[in-house]
């Protein structure tokens, strides 16, 4: 292993590092990857992947209860955990076996182990036995990924059975009959919402003013309305000041948004707060690879870091946000800049962003408060779901499309949607920001009918017309 020469070696198989490998060696450079545990990475394992197994078993439970309306008379349905959790894992291997086909489709050299860097152009691979080796490489890709964070000084330090991270919670032994989720981003709405539906009383706590604080406002709004009527207890402006374990389960002293302290007891917690880097102990610093104060990577526009043939993407890169596939596109941006192609940088402001609570939440491009920071002369387009024929037939009319555009140009800034299947929807917004496009051109584009997505051509109506056709 020693005297191959590798044109590329990824480090990390993860979203960013195994679809940096396969770009590589489809360009024709002789590739290797080296992952020490889960080919897929998180995404595959412990993040995406298994996270929505079980949000669709938490979706066709939804459903199947609320099916005697629409004439379909279902007795006995009940929620079989042990089969879910099989299911979510059976998932999941069907994918990770799929990553190490491509790799081996692709022709890309699998190394078993932790890589770390020992200067220019030598890798250091160590075995789950101890063994090492030494690999050497023209250039590398660091792409380690990251890891749920810990809050040590609140007591927030993962236990995997009372206090859990994302990543535990996915594998609990049942579901608990409460619940606390601490941190309202993405990932505490969707396990706040999936174990809703499993049976368990949640409540979810929020340090800043509001959920989904990266979302549109209005956005936020809607969704804390939908989750409060599924009967979660939401609690915004709260601090985590303490949480222990106790005989039984946890104990969390908050103080509140009007700054009384308050006790919640639960039989489990689950705390989604960010990620650490994996950038420690790996050599990173010795090899001239520059960290941020926070631990994460720093890069330029092609992916490079501050060493020489040193790259790095993912999540244990600076640049956001945390997402798979924005993971995946500077994978293939790295790989392309080292085969010597001109790739065009990424534009990280129009990466769509989807969160898969109950109602589904999309989002691209600039909300309505932070275009009208930016200096943007703004005109916003909304329809309600209410008003969508294909809504009312799947009995999923809550939420709404905005579109948020500039007055001189028209030009589409922002889209952002809260409703059914809104995660699919989406593209359309992706494609309007990467593409140029205004709500005139939205508004004109034909939409099938009936269908979800007429809803964003009645909210392109509203933002180029003032009004809407249908509401």
């Amino acid at each position: 292993m020693s005297e191959q020469v590798y044109d590329v070696v990824v480090v990390g198989a993860g979203p960013g590092g195994y679809v940096a490998a396969i770009r590589a060696a489809q360009l024709g450079l002789k590739t290797a990857i080296v992952e020490r545990q889960m080919m897929g990475g998180v995404c595959l394992n412990v993040g995406c992947i298994p996270t929505k197994a079980l949000l669709h078993t938490a979706d066709l439970l939804e459903e199947i209860h609320s099916s005697a309306k629409f004439g379909v008379k279902v007795s006995g349905a009940e929620l079989d955990w042990q089969a879910t959790i099989a299911n979510k894992d059976g998932v999941v291997k069907q994918m990770t076996q799929g990553v190490s086909f491509l790799l081996k489709k692709n022709k890309v050299d699998v190394l078993n182990g932790t890589g770390s860097v020992v200067g220019r152009g030598s890798i250091v691979v160590t075995s789950s036995t101890g063994a090492t080796s030494t690999v050497t490489t023209k250039n590398t890709i660091l792409a380690t990924g990251a890891k749920p964070r810990e809050l040590p000084a609140a007591g927030v330090v993962f236990d995997g059975e009372y206090i859990l991270s994302s990543w535990q919670a996915l594998s609990m032994k049942s579901v608990p009959q409460t619940l606390l989720v601490v941190g309202a981003g993405a990932i505490g709405v969707e396990f706040a919402s999936m174990f809703a539906t499993f049976g368990s009383k949640v409540t979810l706590i929020e340090a800043l003013p509001r959920i989904v604080p990266n979302e549109d406002e209005e956005i936020s709004t809607e969704l804390s309305k939908a989750l409060s009527k599924r009967g979660i207890t939401i609690m915004t402006g709260a601090k985590l000041n303490a949480i222990s374990k106790t005989g039984s389960g946890v104990k969390a002293n908050i103080t509140d948004a009007s700054g009384k302290e308050v006790v919640v007891e639960t039989e489990r917690a689950v705390v989604g707060v960010g990620i650490v880097a994996n950038t420690k102990d790996i050599g990173l610093e010795s090899a001239g690879v520059t960290l941020d104060a926070r631990g994460f990577i720093t890069v330029d526009a092609m992916m490079r870091t501050t060493a020489d043939g040193v790259y790095a993407v993912g999540d244990c890169a600076v640049t956001t946000p945390w997402l798979a596939h924005k993971s995946s596109a500077e994978g293939i941006l790295a790989a392309e800049a080292i085969a010597g192609h001109h790739p065009t940088p990424i534009n990280y402001g129009i990466i769509a962003a989807c969160t898969y609570c109950t109602p589904e939440i999309a989002s691209v491009g600039l909300t309505e408060s932070k275009a009208r920071e930016q200096g943007y002369d703004v005109k916003v387009g909304k329809f309600s779901f209410a008003g969508n024929g294909k809504a009312t037939i799947l009995g999923q009319r809550t939420g709404f499309v905005k579109i948020v555009s500039e007055k001189k140009y028209d030009a589409v800034l922002g889209m952002h949607i809260i409703g059914p299947r809104v995660t699919e929807l989406i593209a359309e917004g992706g494609i309007a920001l990467s593409h140029e496009a205004t709500s005139e051109s939205l508004m004109k584009t034909i939409h099938a009918h009936p269908t979800l997505y007429e809803a964003l051509g009645e909210a392109a109506h509203a933002a180029a017309t003032g009004a809407p056709i249908h509401m």
